[in-house]
């Protein structure tokens, strides 16, 4: 198979040529020559590109990337650090949860004012303070306590 220019190498994995020069001076890529003024990648590059744009929306900086490939090029992905990151989307996935649901429950809230919705109050002083909500679980009538009646 033909090496691939630049241009080409940019247009198939929908990347601008000055992405690709910056990969390929953190090491992420490397080209195998010129044509002319042209840097010239080997067809496996797209792959590549294509782990690094995996990586990067798995939230995975640039820096970790260059660490899951070997000396040869080849994937050499440690699982811990996999592991690691999928924990880490586990709470973010948790904490935009509690925060979508909150949203929701504020888009209809029965309260005359989202100041007089205990639950919006909360997601207030959650974000007053830097922390998403813990999950709030409106209780059924059927649900609630007697005591007191």
């Amino acid at each position: 198979m033909t090496n691939l220019d630049i241009a080409e190498v940019a247009r198939r994995a929908g990347l601008p040529a000055s992405t690709l020069r910056y990969y390929e001076e953190k090491g992420l890529i490397a080209s195998v020559g010129r044509a002319g003024l042209r840097r010239q990648f080997d067809p496996g590059v797209l792959q590549r590109l294509a782990l690094i744009a995996l990586g990067r929306t798995a939230g995975f900086s640039l820096d970790e990337i260059v660490l899951m490939f070997g000396p040869d090029g080849q994937p050499r992905i440690d699982r811990g650090m996999l592991s690691a990151k999928a924990d880490e989307l586990d709470g973010t996935i948790r904490r935009l949860s509690v925060l979508r649901d909150s949203l929701r429950h504020a888009a209809a809230c029965p309260a005359p004012s989202h100041l007089q919705c205990p639950t919006f109050q909360r997601l207030i002083r959650a974000a007053e303070s830097g922390v998403v909500p813990s999950p709030v679980r409106p209780r059924s009538p059927a649900v609630r306590s007697t005591r007191g009646s």
